[in-house]
């Protein structure tokens, strides 16, 4: 296959991706408003649905325009061979070849950073300030930002540095090397993001003694959960949504609630969401879950390893001459469509485990005041409660609301 078949593959891949992607929205978007269901009555009226149906027809909206600009700029990029004009104007500079490659990338990533800041921005203090979500401050926006590139380049590099030499010592080798490097990494932080990187952008504190504490550690006890590292996190300083989420292994796992949560639920339906979380725990679902993402690295490492020095894709991007950091790029255009792939079916994977920890949790605790958790929690987040069927396959880890409530209250 020579260079321009090469350019003309990554620009099909990359259209088809992108009209794939709209169009699954766009389906998913004119679905009709439905009627208020029974079991959402007490929850839900239809002037609420429709203005949940107005939320997500705005985030779409201004989804086609991100996307289009995203889209049409890369596109131009690998048309007119911009990401190789990148890479010869930086070889009039720098001759060392992993320093050549981490500032290409460096210069990529901020270019593209900043172009997608008035978007963001937009989303951010437009949207949803709009919808009574957005609790964020300029100051903090840009402050999260600066934190944002200090990790990129440390962590970020870091990575990409030892990715870049392994490769320039150990020649197609060294995928597997790298695997393991990334294996550890990995677990590295699931072990420690609480501990080092969470800190940085949000406060954690530990839940006060009082009834939830009490409930939730009676609850850990009678299921054999040793629990007690329970944190609250100041996800109102960013956001009126909620969330829950273990962090860790072993000794080191906690449980960490946001604030906002805690004050739009009741103890119960709280204590079930724990024990949805425990349910992910008891049956291992969070340590497949990072066996598959290892795996998941691995492969997409080994077919890495095959394109790394192809001499033919620097050019088709507009490079003059074999450019690792050119192969890469055009490498994870090529490899979206086996990506996405390997997405639908984790989420596949994931959609049954969410079924398992409900049940679990309707096992170990009750099922009512887990239905009513997830029930608030869609409201209060304008959550689309009739989405396309194959909208849901592609893109949702979680099943519908509906789904969920169907299981938990029958």
């Amino acid at each position: 296959m020579d260079t321009e078949w090469i350019k003309y593959l990554l620009l099909g891949v990359l259209t088809v991706g992108f009209i794939l992607e709209k169009s699954l929205s766009y389906l998913n978007i004119i679905r009709k408003v439905p009627k208020v269901p029974d079991t959402l009555n007490e929850y839900l009226n239809q002037e609420k649905l429709v203005k949940s149906k107005v939320y997500q027809t705005t985030n779409f909206k201004f989804g086609i325009i991100t996307g289009l600009v995203s889209f049409l700029l890369t596109f131009g990029f690998i048309y007119f061979g911009f990401f190789g004009w990148v890479d010869t104007w930086l070889r009039t500079i720098i001759e060392q070849p992993i320093l050549l490659s981490l500032i290409y990338f460096g210069v990529i990533f901020i270019g593209s950073d900043l172009l997608s800041i008035p978007f963001d921005y937009y989303q951010t203090f437009v949207i949803e300030e709009k919808f009574g979500f957005n609790k964020s401050t300029v100051k903090t926006y840009f402050s999260d930002k600066v934190k944002g590139y200090f990790l990129s380049i440390v962590i970020g590099g870091g990575l990409l540095a030892v990715l870049l030499w392994l490769i320039h010592q150990m020649g197609k080798d060294f995928w597997w090397q790298f695997w393991a490097v990334s294996a550890l990494f990995m677990v590295f932080v699931n072990l420690f993001y609480t501990a080092l990187i969470l800190p940085l952008f949000n406060k954690l504190t530990p839940l006060q003694n009082g009834e939830l504490k009490d409930r939730i550690v009676q609850y850990a006890h009678s299921v054999k959960f040793p629990l007690e590292n329970i944190f609250v996190i100041d996800g109102s300083k960013r956001s009126s949504k909620a969330n829950a989420f273990f962090s860790g292994f072993g000794k080191r796992k906690k449980v960490v609630l946001y604030d906002t949560l805690i004050d739009q639920h009741t103890p119960d339906e709280l204590v079930a969401v724990l024990a949805h979380e425990v349910g992910h725990y008891k049956k291992k679902h969070i340590i497949w879950s990072m066996f598959t993402s290892i795996l998941q690295v691995g492969i997409l490492l080994f077919i890495l390893s095959q394109f790394i020095f192809s001499e033919k894709m620097s050019l088709a991007l507009g490079g003059t001459t074999m450019a690792v950091h050119l192969n890469i790029i055009g490498f994870t255009m090529l490899f979206s469509p086996i990506s996405m792939v390997l997405g639908i079916g984790m989420n596949i994977i994931s959609r049954k485990n969410e079924f398992e920890a409900d049940a679990y949790a309707k096992e170990t605790f009750a099922g009512q005041p887990l239905a009513e958790a997830l029930k608030t929690l869609s409201v209060n987040t304008l959550s689309n409660i009739n989405p396309h069927p194959w909208y849901v396959f592609v893109n949702y880890s979680h099943p519908p609301l509906l789904e969920r409530l169907e299981r938990l209250e029958n």
